[in-house]
C-alpha cells in the first residue's frame, strides 16, 4: 500500500511542478517580492515594517493561487480526461488516491513556498533604500540574483544538450543554489565584510510568521482538493478564495457576535479562524507579550492539521461517488 501512495504522491508532484502555471507563478511570486522592496519606501513610518506585511501577503496570495491551479491540474483535469480512469481501475482505492494526491501537492506547494520564501528573506535582508544615496546590498544581488540565473542557464543547457525536462531541472538546481546563496548572504554585510552568521537577516519570529501563513496554505490546498474532486478550475479558485477570505474575517465577522447570535455561533465554529495565523500585526507591537513562541507554532500546527483532515475527509467522500468511467 505504501508503494501505491509513494507512486501516486511523486508522480503528483512530477506532474504539478510540470505545470506551466507552477513555473509563471514561481515567477511572478519572486517578481513581486523583488518590487515588494520598492513599494515599501512609501510611508512616513517604519518601511521595513512595511516590507514584512506586503512579503507575507504575497506568500499568502501565491498560496492560494498555487492551491487551486495545481489541484485542478492534478485532480480535475485526469477526471475530464479520463486518465484517473486508468489509475483507480487498478488495486489503487479511491482513498488512497486521494490521500495520494493531497501529499503529492503539498510537497509541491512546500517546495514552491520554501523558495518564495528565500526570496522573501533576501529581500528582507536587504531592506527598503529610504534615500538615493543609501548602498545597494551587493551580497544580495549577487549572490541571490546569480545564482537563479545561473539555475535557470544550467537548466536550459541541459534541457538543449541531454533533453531533461526544463521545469524539473530548473527546480533541482535553483533549490540547493538558492540554498547555499541564502545560507552565504548571511556571513557578510552589504560591503562584502565578514559578519557573525545571521546577525543581519531575518529573525526567527518572521521565520515563525511565514510557517504560520504555510498552514494557511496548506489548508487552502486541501480545500482546492475537495473542490476539484467535483469543480473545475475557475469554481475551485473562487471557494478557495472564500474559504480564505472567510477564516480570515472569521473572529471579526463571526466570534464577536457568538454570544447574541446563534447564527454567528454556528459560523464562527464551521469556518476556521485563520487570523490565528496571521501574528506579524503582533510583531510590530514589538513587545515581549506579542512575541510568537514554539508552543503557539505547536497548537497553530495541531490546528491546521485537524481541519486539513476533516476536509481531506469531505474530498474523500466526494470522491468516492464521483463517476470517472
Amino acid at each position: 500500500m505504501f508503494s501505491r501512495f509513494y507512486t501516486v504522491a511523486l508522480n503528483t508532484l512530477i506532474e504539478t511542478v510540470r505545470q506551466p502555471i507552477y513555473g509563471a507563478l514561481l515567477l511572478a511570486t519572486a517578481l513581486l517580492l523583488i518590487l515588494n522592496v520598492s513599494l515599501a519606501a512609501f510611508t512616513l513610518e517604519d518601511d521595513d515594517k512595511l516590507l514584512w506585511d506586503l512579503g507575507l501577503s504575497t506568500l499568502l496570495l501565491s498560496g492560494l493561487f498555487l492551491s487551486a491551479f495545481s489541484a485542478s491540474g492534478a485532480l480535475s483535469k485526469e477526471i475530464e480526461n479520463k486518465t484517473v480512469l486508468t489509475v483507480v481501475s487498478k488495486p489503487v482505492s479511491r482513498p488512497l488516491f486521494v490521500f495520494g494526491k493531497l501529499a503529492g501537492l503539498v510537497a509541491a506547494l512546500c517546495l514552491a513556498f520554501y523558495l518564495s520564501f528565500l526570496v522573501f528573506a533576501l529581500t528582507v535582508r536587504h531592506g527598503v533604500l529610504e534615500n538615493t544615496s543609501d548602498p545597494w546590498d551587493a551580497p544580495v544581488l549577487v549572490l541571490g540574483i546569480g545564482s537563479v540565473l545561473a539555475s535557470l542557464l544550467t537548466a536550459g543547457f541541459c534541457n538543449y544538450f541531454y533533453g531533461w525536462d526544463f521545469p524539473t531541472a530548473s527546480l533541482a538546481i535553483l533549490t540547493p543554489a538558492l540554498t547555499m546563496a541564502t545560507v552565504l548572504v548571511a556571513m557578510f554585510d552589504k560591503h562584502w565584510e565578514p559578519i557573525p552568521w545571521g546577525s543581519q537577516f531575518v529573525g526567527g519570529q518572521i521565520v515563525l510568521a511565514c510557517y504560520l501563513v504555510l498552514l494557511m496554505v496548506l489548508m487552502t490546498a486541501a480545500v482546492a482538493l475537495a473542490a476539484s474532486t467535483r469543480l473545475g478550475q475557475l469554481a475551485t479558485l473562487v471557494i478557495c478564495t472564500s474559504f480564505l477570505g472567510a477564516g480570515i474575517v472569521s473572529d471579526y465577522a463571526f466570534g464577536q457576535r457568538e454570544a447574541t447570535s446563534w447564527v454567528a455561533a454556528v459560523a464562527y465554529r464551521a469556518v476556521p479562524n485563520m487570523g490565528l495565523f496571521w501574528v506579524i500585526d503582533g510583531l510590530h507591537a514589538g513587545t515581549e507579550e506579542t512575541l510568537v513562541p514554539l508552543s503557539y507554532a505547536g497548537y497553530a500546527t495541531a490546528y491546521a492539521v485537524l481541519w486539513i483532515a476533516a476536509i481531506l475527509g469531505i474530498a474523500t467522500a466526494a470522491f468516492q461517488t464521483r463517476e470517472v468511467g
